[in-house]
């Protein structure tokens, strides 16, 4: 009898699944509107919805380095209509920096599938008189702690903090609460140098206004393919990865994780889709759930170390 039951049962979950999804899913992005992870989003669901048969409605949940946008995932029910596009900065930055996460990325969530890297820049404003990173690095030890540099995002905090300790130098960080406000200090000139995503700062390096002195990423990009890379530029020990990928809450079917990684791979393999991504620096790759799984031990392992060795101690 018990056996019985159980072959109904995963009748019941099969046929339930085939069907899967039968309503619009949501997806859960941390970080607000018009930043490079809402338009990254934007880029990949509208075809993704298309492919599933429903529709991909985005709900941006901002704040607390995405600890709150991963909570509300972390607690949705694991039925696969609740998705998060999780990124190095709830994922690396929150266990890296609190004594006590409120949630384990391991352990707490699904993996479905690798999304792609973001691209970041190092940005400085034309007062500063480098027009490369090795002009930047004298101008910078000849003028101890008169060089600052803003940060919109953990990721642009830790690489600043990463290049005073690797090339031993005396600046000082000045936060924003996004690369927006960022920028705008930035092209005044009240901010000397920035990491940051190029989405409103690119069109400015155009026009003279900033210039763009390393993209921190392995290949040069289609966006400002003049601008060298990380390692070109001398800043080869530089070792943050930022990246994007889609997660669910804990127990989230398989039969759903497969759809959706499926669906995804193909849509990161579109030229439209791609092209999008380009215009952002970012590089689309996709995985399977069993790859996503090992990339986030990986990084979690990176940044956590990263973040020892520059001297960020978790509160």
């Amino acid at each position: 009898m018990n056996r019985l039951l159980a072959i109904l049962a995963s009748l019941w979950v099969t046929t339930a699944f085939a069907q899967y999804p039968d309503k619009p899913i949501r997806l859960i992005v941390p970080f607000p509107p018009g930043g490079a992870a809402e338009l990254g989003a934007r880029i990949f669901t509208v075809p993704l919805g298309q492919a599933l048969g429903q529709p991909i409605v985005i709900e941006t949940k901002p704040g607390a380095d995405g600890a709150i946008a991963a909570d509300a995932v972390m607690k949705a029910a694991p039925d696969g209509y609740t998705l998060f596009y999780a990124t190095n900065t709830a994922f690396n930055w929150v266990p890296a920096t609190r004594k006590n996460p409120p949630y384990n990325p391991v352990t707490d969530f699904t993996p479905v599938s690798f999304v792609g890297y973001f691209g970041f820049f190092l940005f400085s404003h034309p007062s500063v008189p480098a027009k490369s990173v090795a002009e930047l690095l004298a101008y910078a030890r000849a003028n101890p702690g008169k060089v600052n540099y803003g940060s919109g995002n953990s990721t642009a905090q830790l690489f600043g903090a990463q290049l005073a300790q690797l090339e031993k130098l005396d600046i000082v960080h000045v936060p924003y609460k996004g690369d927006g406000p960022l920028v705008i200090d930035l092209l005044a000139g009240r901010v000397h140098i920035a990491f940051s995503t190029p989405g409103t700062a690119a069109p400015q390096v155009k026009e003279g206004k900033l210039r763009a002195l390393a993209a921190m990423f392995p290949n040069r990009s289609a966006l400002l393919p003049e601008v060298p890379t990380a390692a070109e530029a001398g800043l080869g020990k530089m070792s943050l990865t930022p990246w994007g990928g889609v997660f669910g809450p804990k127990g989230m079917p398989k039969e759903a994780v497969d759809r959706v990684a499926r669906e995804l791979a193909v849509v990161l393999k579109r030229p439209e889709v791609r092209e999008a991504f380009g215009k952002l620096a970012f590089e689309p790759k996709s995985s399977t759930p069993e790859e996503l799984s090992a990339i986030l031990k990986q990084q979690i392992e990176i940044w956590g170390n990263i973040a020892r060795e520059v001297g960020i101690k978790p509160e």
